[in-house]
């Protein structure tokens, strides 16, 4: 069992992340008595019953409200298309339907990344996050270019409105994203189409400063402000927003040319909050994360589904009320952009020795949430996480905690639930048990066995 403590005997700087993570995580001091034996509570497999709009044709789909968008799209055009860096189901199927649907109007098409301080804030960086995704040159048939240049095109609440360099050299900017309620604010227009105009394609300029700005004016105020002078002033010809169901699907695609996009992004994140998947339970004890990551969240964990917010800004439901997380392993897609594990009270390991602490410090700090970059206290094993977390529930006996265990945040079509929970579940026609009880399972070395979503 360890515990976070500083040894500042050798400069951070000479450090290797796996040393510098080792020289954090020391033992605490054999004088210490043990914590005592755990049951680990009994658990159910329960299946939640969400919404299921569902898309079947993605490519059709794409091509169809494309062709109906009314675009100012014409035939030699260069368009530059921006992808972000969220975990967006089918993006890369998405973004290839929508550059074949530009080369079939013939439209000379190109990709490019619209993510503000994401992959170290580097071009190089963000390339390597749309491969993450699927999106390369050979998968799109037609190139990718990336950087993090920008011009000056406007000016809102008094600073000035910045453009990615290669996108504004475009006859077109196209935009595609996924529109859903922001980990850090609410309002009536949140994450979407409006903040990839004024964070992504503002790159790491811009989206420091419209951070900066989000302090003093608020989120919507900014991303409202800025994302209406792009429109204004740069060429958008088109924004593809998409809606996802709570089981990770692609529920919906549809297509705004510059005048519709406000209004139509504003409806569209009415049916996202709508169709979004929740925890089903108001309080627990303890939850447990197998997974977090930039490619589940761009706060790790989504904040709507823990109830904790990424920053301390601007006011935020605390709902539902969870006493502990526990999060255990970091996605491979983050490439060890560990933001959003502020969030979480306990960890592992081997998630503390996947972060790489500089675009983990590039991302939360362009945020202005370095809260998100705060280490939990570090555990050599799953079990030693997830028993500490039990310990530290009050005179509840671990075998009767209210517990739930999820794959992340994005994946909640299947959980499960500590048998504590069995007499609510029984009340909820929305929630269907699913086999026999086990105790939480971990192999021999501690570490758990992953929860298979079918």
């Amino acid at each position: 069992m360890h515990s976070i403590l500083a040894q500042p005997r050798v400069p951070p700087t000479q450090l290797s992340r796996a040393a510098l993570t080792r020289s954090a995580a020391a033992t605490y001091d054999r004088a210490m008595p043990p914590l005592g034996p755990v049951t680990l509570p009994t658990m159910y497999r329960v299946r939640p019953a969400f919404a299921r709009t569902r898309l079947e044709d993605i490519p059709g789909g794409v091509a169809a409200t494309l062709a109906a968008g009314r675009l100012p799209i014409k035939r030699g055009d260069t368009v530059a298309v921006g992808a972000g860096s969220r975990g967006i189901a089918n993006i890369a199927v998405i973004v290839r339907a929508t550059v074949d649907w530009l080369n079939a109007q013939g439209a000379r098409p190109f990709v490019f990344p619209a993510m503000g301080s994401h992959g170290g804030a580097t071009a190089e960086g963000q390339r390597s996050v749309l491969a993450h995704y699927g999106i390369t040159e050979a998968t799109m048939g037609c190139e990718v270019r990336a950087s993090m240049e920008v011009i000056q095109v406007g000016e809102a609440l008094g600073l000035p409105v910045w453009l990615d360099r290669i996108a504004s050299e475009a006859d077109w900017i196209g935009l595609v994203n996924r529109i859903k309620p922001h980990t850090d604010f609410k309002g009536s227009i949140e994450s979407g189409l409006f903040k990839m105009m004024t964070i992504g394609l503002g790159k790491y300029q811009g989206a420091t400063q419209y951070h900066r700005a989000n302090v003093n004016h608020g989120y919507e105020t900014v991303i409202t402000a800025v994302g209406r002078e792009m429109l204004a002033r740069a060429r958008i010809g088109f924004g593809l927003g998409l809606v996802e169901n709570g089981y990770d699907e692609t529920a919906c695609v549809e297509a705004f040319n510059a005048a519709d996009l406000e209004a139509g992004e504003r409806r569209l994140l009415k049916d996202a909050r709508a169709w979004m998947a929740r925890l089903p339970f108001g309080r627990l004890d303890v939850l447990v994360v197998e997974e977090i990551g930039k490619n589940v969240s761009g706060s790790g964990m989504d904040t709507n589904v823990i109830g904790r917010p990424s920053n301390p800004h601007e006011p935020f439901p605390a709902d539902p009320k969870i006493l502990w997380i526990v999060a255990l392993d970091l996605t491979d897609e983050s490439e060890g952009n560990a933001t959003g594990i502020g969030n979480a009270d306990f960890t592992t390991r081997r998630l503390a020795e996947k972060i790489d602490w500089k675009p983990t410090a590039i991302n939360t700090l362009t945020a202005c949430a370095p809260n998100g970059a705060k280490l939990p206290l570090v555990f050599e094993s799953d079990r030693e996480a997830v028993e500490n977390a039990l310990h530290c529930i009050g005179l509840t006996p671990p075998e009767q905690a209210r517990v739930v265990r999820i794959r992340s945040t994005l994946v909640l079509g299947e959980i499960e639930c500590s048998e504590a929970l069995l007499p609510e579940i029984a009340k909820r026609p929305d929630l269907e048990v699913v086999g026999q009880g086990r105790p939480l399972p971990f192999d021999a070395a501690g570490r758990i066995v992953p929860l298979l979503v079918h």
